[in-house]
């Protein structure tokens, strides 16, 4: 296992889709081990494979007291009626927060790493948590879901910082 460097905002890999993963084989096992390893730290709610520059489908998470990885993920239940807008950060866009419209639940379907069917499911954080990560997954940020007027602030406040 290994704590894995995280890849930041301009790296190309974090704007490009992952591809599924076909084969279970020790490459896959060594990077559920150092997503999980790189998750468990303070502050960090989750982690996609391509934030730690693997391009395959896969995150881990670190939800109250709960770290777990899933792959293949696919978002298979939002909730439609509930929704929730709180500030919401990044690894990959460090320091900054912005309020960011998402689900109140979600529920997510992938496999592990025998192959067997996982559902992870969550509410408020839990539920922000699979979203965004499904989200680095297809080569979204965080920042694409925000209102215009926050996003053109949030890619001021990025530009200061390079």
């Amino acid at each position: 296992m290994a704590m894995r460097e995280i890849r930041t905002v301009g790296d190309p890999v974090l704007r490009t889709p992952c591809d599924p993963i076909t084969t279970i084989d020790d490459r896959v096992r060594s990077l559920v081990e150092d997503l999980l390893e790189t998750v468990d730290h303070d502050g960090r709610a989750g982690l996609a494979a391509n934030q730690i520059g693997v391009g395959l489908r896969a995150f881990s998470w670190n939800i109250d007291d709960e770290i777990g990885y899933v792959l293949n993920p696919k978002i298979v239940e939002l909730s439609q009626d509930e929704y929730q807008d709180g500030d919401e950060g990044c690894l990959s866009v460090p320091g900054l927060w912005y309020p960011t419209h998402r689900a109140w639940y979600a529920r997510v379907v992938g496999t592990d790493l025998d192959g067997k069917e996982v559902v992870v499911e969550g509410t408020e954080l839990m539920a922000r948590c699979l979203q965004h990560e499904v989200d680095h997954l297809d080569g979204l940020l965080y920042l694409d879901r925000l209102e215009r007027s926050v996003r053109k602030k949030a890619m001021r406040a990025i530009r200061e910082q390079i």
